[in-house]
């Protein structure tokens, strides 16, 4: 048993790192402030191959691991977490589920795109009275005539309105109790993309609205066999939570390296104020709880590469770094005192992405419930 990263994990550690502070660091506030969709560095996370990192090279992929996934994750949002969710959103939600229950046709059509970056997909799931309870489905599918016409809504959706957004795969219900999953191409007639949400954090990633009245699609678009949508879609929450949980890791450590920062320049009554012990306890602390969240992230995406259960150690480390993130953009912010309430300074906008960690991909409330029922109770 040891814990060394393999050659190939660690090389491409330090290449999304050098990218994303070389790339991404300087112009982050600026989008961030103008709420800019970042389409020049999408274009050039396809460009590196980090895209389509665990699928298989035949579908365009890179033909990495889940724990590669979950590192250039993290090294991403320890820069800026509105990339980071892009090609979080992207890989474990959009492309995902085509990958795990598209028709060799539909894979064939969809994955070279995605995979590359020239095309970004949406996942569908969340409704007004559908969100932590994923099963309660209102959106509907009727079959005619050798198509399905959708009518319904779904909110808080990510990279569906895009310039480079190819679809949407949806949950809608089929039949009395049953739930299935249809793709719905951009520019499909009867869908229609709302207004981007104004949101607290993640101000450079897109999130909307969206509703489909009478939209039509061929009957080929069911996304694997009809009834399993609800059964599939969980197992896409699964694997997307091994992706936010690196966000929250990236986040803390993205955190923890401006408040040492600063700690080391900033000085008061004569010397830095790391030299402080209130100052090296938060830091002290923060360090211990990062690792045990760091290893934990990586043991899920570790069973998931050994196609072993991964569910109940996704949930944990879901559950620990997105709570680990808050704390960690609250506690560099009163390092930075007075400077940390400005946006100007990096842990200004870590500390309002931070939050959604908690909320998004299952709130900490499903986390727990998932947990529980995992231990039996």
């Amino acid at each position: 048993m040891h814990f060394d990263l393999p050659d190939d994990a660690q090389a491409l550690r330090r290449m999304v790192r050098e990218f994303a502070e070389a790339e991404i660091a300087p112009v982050a506030e600026r989008y961030d402030r103008e709420k800019r969709f970042p389409y020049e560095i999408v274009k050039r996370l396809g460009e590196l191959d980090l895209m389509g990192i665990p699928f298989p090279q035949a579908l365009g992929g890179a033909g990495g691991t889940t724990l590669q996934y979950a590192l250039a994750v993290e090294e991403l949002t320890r820069v800026d977490s509105s990339v980071a969710i892009t090609l979080c959103a992207h890989t474990s939600l959009g492309t995902q589920p085509i990958y795990l229950f598209g028709s060799p046709e539909q894979q064939a059509s969809y994955m070279p795109d995605l995979c590359a970056g020239r095309k970004l997909g949406a996942f569908g799931l969340t409704e007004p009275e559908a969100g932590s309870d994923a099963g309660n489905v209102h959106t509907r599918a009727i079959l005619d005539d050798g198509e399905w016409v959708i009518d319904g809504a779904k909110q808080f959706i990510t990279n569906a309105g895009t310039e480079i957004s190819g679809h949407v795969a949806i949950t809608a219900r089929t039949g009395e109790h049953e739930i299935s999953n249809l793709i719905v191409e951009t520019g499909t007639p009867g869908y229609d993309i709302g207004q981007p949400y104004r949101k607290m954090g993640w101000n450079a990633s897109d999130t909307r609205p969206l509703s489909f009245q009478g939209c039509r699609v061929p009957e080929r678009n069911l996304l694997g066999p009809r009834g399993g949508g609800l059964k599939q879609f969980l197992q896409v929450l699964d694997i997307g939570r091994i992706g936010v949980a690196a966000m929250g890791v990236g986040l803390a450590q993205g955190a923890l390296d401006q408040a040492l920062s600063y700690a080391k320049e900033r000085r008061a009554f004569g010397q830095p104020i790391s030299r402080f012990q209130t100052i090296q306890t938060k830091l002290a602390d923060l360090a211990t709880e990062l690792e045990a969240a760091r290893l934990l992230t990586y043991k899920s995406a570790w069973l998931k590469d050994e196609g072993r259960n991964f569910s109940l150690t996704a949930a944990q480390a879901k559950l620990k770094t997105g709570r680990l993130a808050v704390r960690a953009t609250e506690e560099a912010v009163q390092v930075h005192g007075g400077y940390g309430y400005i946006e100007e300074y990096p842990v200004c906008r870590f500390y309002r992405d931070a939050k959604v960690l908690t909320i998004g991909e299952g709130t900490d409330e499903v986390q727990q419930l998932v947990i529980a029922r995992a231990l039996g109770a």
